[in-house]
Order: C-alpha cells, then sequence, then structure tokens
C-alpha cells in the first residue's frame, strides 16, 4: 500500500499521497488538492514545489552530489567528451559504435548556418549584449525551419531539430562575439572536434589563424561538461514551461538563454571577475577583504564561493579547479586579477572562518577564471555557460514533450482590490 499523508482541514480529512523517488526522494502529491479541498499552495520562488518527474538529472546538495542519467559528474568529466554527454542527457544512455559515429557527424554536418543570419546580425548595434543577440538568433531559427515547430517525440524532425541546434549554437555564440567586437565572422571548419571548432571560431581572423592549444580545448570540454545539466533551476523551468504550450524547441531554448542572462543566475561568474577587478582597482590587497567578508556589519560578500543549492562543496569545483590549475600553467598568464583570485581562493581553503561555514570556491569561481585566462570578455561568461547548459535544456524539452505533460499553470492567492465600481471620468 502507497504511503500518504493527511491534511486536516475545515472539519475533514483529505489523504495526500507520497510520491517516492528512486533516491528516496519524497514529495507530496497536491495534483488534486483544490479540486477535493478548494486549498492551493502558496510556495514563494517554488523552493518547496517539485513542478515535475523526471529522470535526467539526481542533485543532492547536502552531500554534494550531481549525477547525469546515473553518472557521477566526477566520471563523465574524467573520461567523457561534451558531445557524448549531450547525448547521454537528451537521450538516456552514451552513445556507443554507430550511435556515436553518426551523432558526431550529424552536428559537424549542420554547424554552418544560413547566409543571411548575417543580415539578421548586422542589424543589431555593435554594442549589443552577446546574450540579447544569441536568444535573437536562437528564436529565428524557427523561421528558417518551420518544420520545426511542432514535432513528434518520435520523429525525424525532432532528432534533426535538436541536432541542428547543437551544432549551430556555438557558430551563432562565436558569430555574436564577432558582432560585438566589430570583426568579420569565422565559419566553422568540421574535421576540428566541438570545442576546438567553438575557439577557432570565436579566436582567429581572416588574418590569423588560432592556435588551439590541448590544455585549453580540454578545460572547456569539461566546463561545457559540468554545466550541461543542474536540475530544475531557473532557465531550465522557464524551458520546460515555454514549451509546455508546445512552442518550438527553438522558442523554448531561447526563452531559457533570456531566464540564464538574470544576474542572480547566470551571471555568477561574471559577478567574479567584477569583484576581482574592484579589489585590484582598491589596491589588490586580497587579506583586506578576507577581513571584509567575514564582518557582519560589512555588506561586501565573496562572490563564487558557497552555493545556494550544494550546502557541503560544490562537486564540479573540484573537478575545474584542477583544470583551471592547467590552463594558467600552460599559457602563463600573467594578470593581477587572476593573482588576487589564487590568494582568495588559498586564503579560503584554510581559512577557518570560511571552512567552518562550507563557504568553499565554487564552479562559477573557476569558471570566472579560465575565461578570464582565455581572453573571454565578461560579458561572453553566460554566453558560455549557455553553450554548456544546451543538452539539459533540450532533454528537459524533450522529456516534457514526450510525457504528454500538460501546459504550465501557476495558481495565485490574491491580494488586490475586492469588487468596486467604476466612476466615469467626468464624475472623479
Amino acid at each position: 500500500m502507497s504511503e500518504k499523508a493527511e491534511l486536516h482541514y475545515n472539519g475533514q480529512v483529505f489523504e495526500v499521497p507520497v510520491v517516492k523517488g528512486t533516491e528516496d526522494e519524497l514529495a507530496l502529491d497536491i495534483s488534486k488538492l483544490r479540486a477535493q479541498t478548494g486549498l492551493i499552495t502558496l510556495d514563494p520562488g517554488f523552493k518547496n514545489t517539485g513542478s515535475t518527474q523526471s529522470a535526467i538529472t539526481f542533485l543532492d546538495g547536502e552531500k554534494g552530489i550531481l549525477r547525469y542519467r546515473g553518472f557521477p559528474i566526477e566520471q563523465l568529466a574524467e573520461k567523457s567528451t561534451f558531445l557524448e554527454v549531450a547525448y547521454l542527457i537528451i537521450y538516456g544512455e552514451l552513445p556507443i559504435g554507430e550511435e556515436l559515429k553518426r551523432w558526431r557527424e550529424d552536428i559537424a554536418h549542420h554547424t554552418l548556418i544560413h547566409e543571411d543570419f548575417k543580415v539578421i546580425l548586422e542589424g543589431f548595434p555593435s554594442n549589443s549584449h552577446p546574450m540579447g543577440v544569441l536568444s535573437s538568433l536562437v528564436t529565428s531559427l524557427t523561421a528558417f525551419y518551420p518544420e520545426s515547430i511542432d514535432p513528434t517525440h518520435s520523429s525525424p524532425e525532432m532528432y534533426k531539430s535538436i541536432v541542428r541546434l547543437m551544432a549551430k549554437l556555438p557558430t551563432l555564440a562565436a558569430w555574436a562575439y564577432k558582432n560585438e567586437i566589430g570583426q568579420p565572422i569565422i565559419y566553422p571548419k568540421n574535421n576540428l572536434d566541438y570545442c576546438s571548432n567553438f575557439l577557432r571560431m570565436m579566436f582567429s581572423t581572416p588574418a590569423e589563424e588560432y592556435d588551439i592549444d590541448p590544455v585549453v580545448s580540454n578545460a572547456l570540454n569539461k566546463l561545457l561538461i559540468l554545466h550541461a545539466e543542474h536540475e530544475q533551476n531557473c532557465s531550465t523551468s522557464t524551458v520546460r514551461i515555454v514549451g509546455s504550450s508546445h512552442a518550438s524547441l527553438y522558442a523554448s531554448v531561447s526563452s531559457g538563454i533570456n531566464a540564464l542572462w538574470g544576474p542572480l543566475h547566470g551571471g555568477a561568474n561574471q559577478a567574479v571577475i567584477e569583484m576581482l577587478e574592484n579589489i585590484k582597482a582598491d589596491g589588490g590587497d586580497a587579506d583586506k577583504y578576507l577581513a571584509k567578508a567575514k564582518d557582519k556589519n560589512d555588506s561586501f560578500r565573496l562572490m563564487g564561493f558557497g552555493h545556494r543549492v550544494y550546502k557541503n562543496f560544490d562537486p564540479r569545483a573540484r573537478i575545474i579547479k584542477k583544470a583551471a590549475d592547467e590552463v594558467l600553467s600552460k599559457l602563463g598568464v600573467n594578470d593581477p586579477v587572476l593573482g588576487i583570485a589564487q590568494k582568495l581562493e588559498e586564503a579560503a581553503l584554510k581559512d577557518e572562518y570560511f571552512v567552518e561555514r562550507k563557504l568553499y570556491p565554487n564552479v562559477d569561481f573557476y569558471s570566472g577564471i579560465i575565461y578570464r585566462a582565455l581572453g573571454i570578455p565578461t560579458n561572453m561568461f553566460t554566453v558560455m555557460f549557455a553553450l554548456g547548459r544546451l543538452p539539459g535544456w533540450v532533454a528537459q524539452w524533450k522529456e516534457m514533450r514526450t510525457n504528454s505533460e500538460p501546459i504550465g499553470r501557476p495558481r495565485q492567492v490574491y491580494t488586490g482590490y475586492n469588487e468596486r465600481d467604476y466612476v466615469d471620468v467626468s464624475k472623479r
């Protein structure tokens, strides 16, 4: 017999089913609550509300666990590639043999974008934020591929839509960057792997080919894997709720890009670099700012330390710290801002105040350091995040459509005026 909870209200007892996940997570199924009792739940920010049952990602913030389709993030980051992980997240299993070969070849085949996109790009001012440009370009894909608007979950067209988006987003992102800095666009070169191809489109010019360092490409590969999925966060939930209206994959992912753009979501690694630059401008005294962070009467907060989900440690941070160290060592970057970052990191990992409160450097801290070392400007950081998060958005959209989930329609508790009569303007 399944477990049930009881709700006592207005002299009656109502049974509420208890749902149990595969990792023993428990939830109250209140889908019939309003129909049975006339009540709704009030949960600002949906912090205690499960909007769906999903088989994609398991996250335990208390224990520092992150798994994609059951695979620990540590194993995937060490042994896999971003394209393999993307397939895993979207389709449920790691691709093997011909399956993997086809996936790679199909994505390579679709990296080019229609030449008319250059006309769209030219319509943006050169100082346009690349996230706004990227969101607009992704939405525009629907116009170029109208057959993608409402594919069935088993149709070849859904696969094509997914492949096109995985293939074209790096090209669109690199073109958004080139538009901002006023350089000519660079076309993809499909004999390169996914990450190397993107780096080349970002940093090559018609006059000079970018020299792709395997250490840099490997670090980017790990970063994209670490950002690929993270359960029902703000942007992912946005993709699902937009997709629940049967909006196209491209329109739904565009909405996720816009949600990620917000500084409380995808802008965390940008905030890290801005904080470091402010410390440098104030003399570069890391100890001074560590003391300010420990002073409860001081409004200063260390960005990139601790995590709102991971209450112990961010498992992704341990992985990417090693990659960050390798990149800095290989490139020999002499940057005072990154020097301050290393001082803060070293002190915070040893300082009793931070250790006791588990305020360890998180993935945003190290990703900001890597992007800075690669010469990626801070306003491109969220674009890099979007590149990584794409498989998760696609998988969540696909899962929602495959499961025929209903359109999202949250309720509210109204706190406005009671009924009142209209007064003619001449009599007011």
